[in-house]
């Protein structure tokens, strides 16, 4: 259930500054997952949205004073509790992927939808979070049929040896498995 303007509708919304205009709408074609914590593996709490749209204040934590004035994005955050919500339209272009390739291809903000999981490369994600993840790109391929099981790839595979997310721990059998169902 994805609107016209690109709204997830089972998604809290919580527009971020950081995105610009798609040059092709028609070109969405890659799903990226990614993992994220503030601070470093810490969980809960409104750090990573406050991140997404500009309002961490860098005196909370040490970490905070090194990526607060970072202007990234996600699609969309999944919390650990399954909780979906989206910061960027699909049809816009938000600042997820940075430097990278996938299959050849250049600048996977371009063409990809990127989601991030509230968690880190060494802790188990939770069931909630893989259905929720599962049902979102369910959604994602019916709208954007483009995006295929083949097309949908983690952080640490189109910008390797600068990314490792979302880590070892995240299970693609299981998650292909529930994308089936």
């Amino acid at each position: 259930m994805i609107d016209s303007s690109g709204w997830y509708q089972f998604a809290r919304q919580v527009p971020s500054p950081y995105f610009d205009q798609r040059s092709d709408v028609q070109d969405i074609s890659l799903l990226v997952v990614h993992n994220i914590s503030l601070p470093p593996g810490e969980f809960g709490g409104p750090y990573i949205e406050q991140f997404f749209t500009g309002q961490l204040d860098a005196n909370q934590h040490p970490f905070f004073k090194v990526i607060h004035n970072m202007g990234v994005s996600a699609h969309c955050l999944i919390r650990r509790d399954g909780e979906v919500v989206q910061f960027v339209s699909f049809l816009e272009r938000a600042w997820h992927a940075g430097k990278s390739s996938f299959a050849g291809r250049e600048k996977c903000n371009d063409y990809s939808i990127g989601i991030e999981l509230e968690g880190s490369d060494f802790v188990a994600y939770s069931a909630e979070q893989y259905q929720a993840l599962a049902t979102l790109t369910q959604h994602l391929m019916v709208h954007y049929p483009q995006i295929t099981e083949p097309r949908i790839t983690g952080h640490q595979y189109i910008a390797p040896l600068r990314k490792t997310d979302p880590g070892l721990v995240f299970d693609w059998r299981r998650f292909r498995r529930l994308l089936v169902r």
